[in-house]
């Protein structure tokens, strides 16, 4: 399994045609919010099973708030973070999933790469791939692959 992650693309789509194009074959898109829009275009660019949540920026958007689901035995729970104070500190994000009983919680809104894993659950942020706030300010995202056990491996992408 192969898992192409995104967040805060803002309506923009040349970093998402660039990370799809750089991520090559993908069995799934996770977009963590602020799509502005977007969400026709990726049904239209992305042909495999989806998942976006929606974004402070998301006005009038019908897209669910969060999700839970599950690749392989663990269960993902997405958001888009803002409503657990993540620009502050990812603790709260971290009790949350704990409380979902998640092995993996993703989430948005600071437009800076995060990953940690931490009593039994990884919390992670693939960065913004439209308006990146981190040293160097390149677009950012993940890739997740399983390995022949299900196990999930991460690997923190920039653009060229």
């Amino acid at each position: 399994m192969r898992v192409l992650i995104v967040s805060d693309t803002h309506g923009r789509h040349n970093g998402l045609d660039r990370a799809l194009q750089e991520a090559g074959d993908i069995d799934m898109l996770i977009h963590l919010g602020d799509v502005e829009g977007g969400e026709e275009y990726i049904d239209t660019v992305v042909d495999c099973e989806k998942h976006i949540v929606r974004g402070n920026n998301d006005f009038f958007s019908d897209l669910p708030r969060e999700e839970e689901f599950y690749i392989g035995k663990y269960k993902i729970f997405i958001t888009h973070g803002h409503s657990y104070y993540v620009s502050l500190d990812p603790e709260y994000i971290r009790e949350e999933g704990k409380a979902r009983k998640a092995d993996i919680v993703m989430f948005g809104h600071t437009h800076r790469p995060f990953f940690e894993e931490m009593d039994e659950i990884i919390v992670l942020n693939p960065g913004s791939l439209s308006f990146p706030r981190q040293e160097g300010r390149k677009g950012s995202y993940m890739i997740m692959e399983t390995d022949g056990e299900g196990r999930p491996y991460f690997k923190q992408c920039y653009l060229e």
